[in-house]
């Protein structure tokens, strides 16, 4: 005959079992939850970035289309290479994007997530953007190319 105490025991050790396992679970759901968010919050940070990359190259364009009217070539060459230099930075910067991007979809596809749709919609990299050229004195344009 089995004891009240060893059936106590018992239920109080499947009672604690049970709670072992939802513990568990809520640690393992936690911690997939900062992952997800640690991968958006490093893209979103990217993305940032390539706008705030952006917005620098905008007031450095203006400032060359300022130096267009005037005669000084050399003005002109140093703030032609301004804007390049950061059409570069802001392209190596995308790439770097872009990469985070991909550690956001590989983490997704881990966890067993397979639509990104809203991923994309969401995170939507921006093209990559073409060096200025400037043609005899023209004013030079910026333009964008999309992979």
């Amino acid at each position: 005959m089995v004891s009240t105490s060893t059936i106590v025991a018992k239920c109080v050790l499947f009672i604690m079992g049970e709670k072992g396992y939802e513990k568990t679970q809520e640690d393992i759901l936690r911690e997939r939850a900062e992952v997800l968010f640690t991968a958006g919050k490093r893209l979103s940070d990217a993305l940032q970035q390539l706008k705030m990359i952006e917005k620098s190259i905008n007031a450095r364009y203006f400032k060359l289309l300022e130096d267009m009217a005037g005669d000084d070539t050399s003005d002109r060459i140093y703030r032609l290479q301004e804007v390049n230099d950061e059409i570069y930075r802001y392209n190596k910067a995308r790439e770097y994007a872009k990469l985070r991007y991909y550690y956001l979809i590989v983490t997704r596809e881990a966890m067993g997530f397979r639509r990104h749709t809203w991923v994309d919609e969401i995170y939507r990299i921006p093209g990559k953007k073409k060096y200025i050229k400037s043609i005899n004195g023209q004013i030079p344009e910026t333009k964008t190319e999309n992979d």
